[in-house]
């Protein structure tokens, strides 16, 4: 794990919890240190402090991204207004944590985002769709005009090719695989980040905005709906 945080007392306390938690921490100050060492040695997970002097946290994410790193990234910010995590989530990081921060879900944010990069199998505790929706077969899935290489991690709305974040990805795949079927708010919650922010967050909301913007044709079926109270669901309507 590379852990960048230039207040030092964090950071040292950081590095103390992760280690004990099991994890082999390098921590650095700011954000030039953390692109060398990602360079030098690149990590299973990064945790990136938003605000450091000279090269900040988002800037960080968004060189890693341009060079075509989808190394899960945890950001920290003392940012609280809703604007400033979107601007977080739009240079490419996969989620955040607002400080002041109970260590305990940094560790399950951290948990989850490893979990996601281990192979894909089966979605354990998501109902099964109708064996005609969508279509696999050897690692390829297919619904409502898209079609995704599990294994590749590329998506394509017919002949265009999507860019997805990793979250992205992981979020159409789910729906993708689930065609059809309306998947509540929570079993998203869990499947996606391993943890349910609870009614009053809007993470989910704001990744099915990202999805809806890059699946969106002028003149072609919108494919993920809102259930509202419930959920989402993709179908082509």
């Amino acid at each position: 794990m590379l852990l960048a945080e230039d207040d030092r007392a964090i950071r040292h306390a950081l590095e103390r919890a992760l280690t004990l938690e099991g994890y082999r921490v390098t921590a650095v100050a700011d954000g030039v240190e953390a692109l060398a060492q990602a360079h030098k040695s690149p990590p299973d997970v990064l945790l990136l402090d938003v605000m450091m002097p000279g090269i900040d946290g988002l800037q960080v994410c968004r060189v890693l991204r341009a060079e075509g790193d989808r190394t899960p990234i945890l950001m920290l910010t003392a940012l609280v207004e809703p604007q400033d995590r979107i601007a977080g989530l739009d240079a490419g990081a996969d989620d955040y944590v607002v400080k002041p921060f109970d260590v305990e879900e940094v560790f399950a944010r951290l948990r989850a985002l490893l979990r996601r990069t281990s192979p894909v199998g089966a979605l354990s505790g998501v109902p099964k769709p109708q064996p005609q929706v969508p279509a696999v077969s050897e690692g390829r899935i297919e619904a409502a005009g898209l079609r995704m290489d599990v294994q590749a991690r590329r998506a394509w709305r017919g002949e265009r090719e999507l860019e997805l974040t990793r979250t992205e990805f992981e979020l159409l795949e789910l729906l993708v695989r689930n065609a059809g079927i309306v998947l509540d708010h929570s079993r998203i919650y869990d499947r996606i980040w391993g943890y349910d922010f609870g009614p009053g967050s809007k993470n989910l909301a704001v990744y099915v905005g990202y999805l809806r913007r890059k699946l969106d044709e002028p003149g072609a079926p919108l494919l993920i709906h809102t259930v509202r109270g419930v959920g989402y669901v993709l179908r082509e309507d």
